[in-house]
């Protein structure tokens, strides 16, 4: 079963998650981590999923304004992907949201997730355009704050 929690800005779990999306995000892509490229996650609720003691899975939530929170790096370990926990991780990020009075989410998707995100509802709201070297689209999804 799949733990989730909120991780501090640069605590050791956050440095975690950075780890984790730099081998997952990062690498595969021939990129690496850029330091300077974080000065906008002060501000974000950075989300963990642990496997027992094993960070599987994370995400940054930024706010964009009062209503809108944008949805990034999201990232899980190769050999947790395909078991649901993408769309757990997704769903928790998505109660958090609500909970901290947002109602609407964004997000940039790769090409190659976007029937994932389909599949929770979110809708393509843009042309397709390339970030990372990569073909993405932009993403939404409207919902009720608890």
């Amino acid at each position: 079963m799949i733990q989730f929690s909120l991780g501090e800005h640069r605590s050791e779990a956050y440095e975690a998650m950075l780890e984790l999306r730099d081998q997952v995000l990062r690498k595969p892509l021939g990129l690496n981590l850029d330091l300077s490229t974080l000065g906008d996650e002060e501000n974000s609720y950075h989300l963990a999923g642990y496997y027992g003691e094993r960070l599987c899975c994370c995400l940054v939530l930024t706010p964009i304004d009062e209503n809108t929170v944008r949805m990034r790096q999201v990232a899980v370990l190769p050999d947790f992907q395909g078991k649901g926990i993408g769309e757990k991780l997704v769903l928790e990020s998505e109660r958090i949201a609500a909970e901290e009075g947002f109602s609407h989410i964004i997000l940039h998707a790769r090409k190659v997730v976007v029937g994932f995100y389909k599949k929770l509802q979110y809708t393509v709201c843009s042309e397709e355009f390339e970030e990372v070297g990569i073909p993405h689209v932009q993403m939404e999804k409207y919902f009720e704050i608890f």
